[in-house]
């Protein structure tokens, strides 16, 4: 009788395992897709062709010192830079949306709110169930991210390594912290397997980040965590108290992940990744990125990085203020002024613009400015030109929003062309207070002769190009603020 108790003492401690290890694994994207199997099982049919006719490729990433972040107002991260160049190949303009859930990530690309994960993705089999990745970018290893002890700055490398974890079977019985839906779970259980004994995981909400658990190690908040290897570096450089030198992965590959039913965006990405993997522009932004000790961590520790600090320029109080009495939103202000002269207070352009908002003298003095190169001054008058630009056209153009590309537009090639463009806009079927596929149509058509001839054009021929794509980048500059930069 004792022995039967023990067979069904047995059965129930195994049931209560796999019990366990089946919750422990729901909820990650890694191992527990019935979450949101719906979105993944029927993804929006939106490939390649769909995406060059709506003229934008949107990228999911998230805020990362590697990956995507504003620095000093300039977007920048290895995957944003690759992304600029993809679709400059695809011939689209680049849309960022931001988000530090992976679960997340894959349910806006399967809905459609997205085109593709641009993570650096560690490629595993039960993900590619689910998502077609490109070819790798690279591979990297998983490393353990653990604390020096105390007194490691006196210490031999013999000392030091004979106080820290540099077996992988150590582990065992060890707390661990990682991300929820990350890579990281699947293979810390699998470890647990090889090592004979268990890796106590415990999971962080998705919304926490990779580089956030580094830094909590770094702090003694939390004793381990795991990140890729390339990550595992950069965040050394600037938290030198830890040690991220034990692997416990072989080499995996990264990469970027489309829908499954986006064959063609597949075909044209993996033809540009590899040419690009062969010019040295890829090995540029590779080593700017995770081989620049130096550099990353003045970008880590500067107050004019998304990562760690709260400020755009060293104007920030200066466009809070001018922006404030114009009604505008500080952000706008702060992208429209990186836009005219990367925050250069010295800046000269060669047809007299001056400072911050490259305001020429007259418009400079009419508005306020006696010295251009002040910048108070300077942001002052611009704001003022920029408040007169928006009652001007409130007269025709009642909503905010639209109203705010008729006043970047008129203030970077002046009212005249814009008028210009509207009346074409009218003449030809198309709406005069209504800027995109509208009266930016017929800007940018005013360089050729049948328009800029026309008799109702007043002023001319004009390179309408340019004012466009103006108003396009500040608007997109605008919502990366918004995304990574509090209001």
């Amino acid at each position: 009788m004792l022995t039967l108790n023990n067979k069904y003492l047995t059965l129930l401690i195994t049931l209560l395992l796999l019990s366990s290890l089946s919750c422990r694994r729901s909820g990650n994207e890694s191992e527990g897709p019935d979450a949101s199997s719906k979105s993944y099982a029927n993804p929006v049919d939106f490939d390649l062709a769909k995406i060059k006719k709506r003229g934008s490729l949107i990228a999911i990433v998230d805020n990362s010192s590697t990956g995507y972040f504003i620095y000093k107002g300039q977007p920048m991260g290895y995957e944003y830079d690759l992304l600029q160049l993809l679709s400059k190949y695809l011939k689209v303009r680049l849309e960022i949306k931001l988000t530090t859930s992976i679960d997340e990530a894959f349910e806006m690309l399967n809905s459609g709110k997205g085109d593709i994960v641009a993570y650096s993705l560690t490629v595993t089999k039960e993900r590619k169930s689910r998502m077609a990745f490109t070819i790798s970018h690279f591979t990297t290893r998983q490393m353990l991210v653990q604390r020096k002890p105390n007194g490691w700055q006196d210490m031999t490398k013999d000392q030091l390594d004979k106080q820290l974890i540099r077996s992988q079977v150590e582990l065992i019985g060890k707390q661990i912290n990682v991300r929820k839906s990350s890579s990281y779970i699947e293979r810390l259980v699998n470890l647990s397997h090889e090592i004979g004994g268990d890796i106590l995981i415990v999971e962080e909400p998705d919304s926490v980040e990779t580089e956030g658990l580094i830094k909590k190690v770094a702090i003694g908040k939390i004793d381990y965590t795991v990140a890729d290897e390339t990550v595992a570096y950069v965040n050394a450089s600037y938290f030198p108290n830890i040690d991220v030198n034990t692997p416990i992965s072989f080499p995996q590959q990264i990469a970027w992940a489309v829908r499954k039913n986006a064959p063609e965006l597949l075909r044209e990405t993996n033809i540009w990744i590899k040419k690009v993997k062969k010019q040295p522009t890829f090995n540029v932004i590779f080593n700017r990125y995770f081989r620049s000790p130096r550099a990353s961590v003045l970008r880590a520790k500067s107050d004019f990085a998304s990562i760690s600090g709260e400020k755009i320029s060293i104007y920030d109080n200066q466009i809070k203020n001018a922006a404030k009495k114009i009604g505008w939103d500080w952000r706008l202000l702060a992208s429209q002024m990186y836009q005219e002269s990367l925050f250069d207070p010295r800046a000269k352009s060669w047809a007299g613009a001056k400072g911050l908002m490259q305001l020429i003298p007259e418009t400079g003095r009419r508005f306020g400015a006696k010295n251009l190169y002040d910048p108070e001054q300077n942001i002052l008058a611009g704001a003022a030109f920029l408040q007169y630009l928006d009652k001007l056209w409130g007269k025709t153009i009642k909503d905010k929003d639209e109203r705010i590309k008729f006043v970047l537009a008129s203030y970077n090639v002046g009212i005249g062309h814009v008028e210009d463009a509207r009346n074409l806009a009218e003449k030809y079927g198309a709406s005069p207070t209504k800027w995109d596929g509208n009266v930016e149509k017929y800007l940018k058509l005013k360089s050729q002769k049948e328009y800029f001839t026309d008799p109702i054009v007043e002023s001319g021929y004009c390179r309408g190009d340019e004012p466009v794509n103006y108003v396009k980048e500040i608007l997109a500059r605008f919502n990366q603020y918004k995304q990574l930069m509090n209001s």
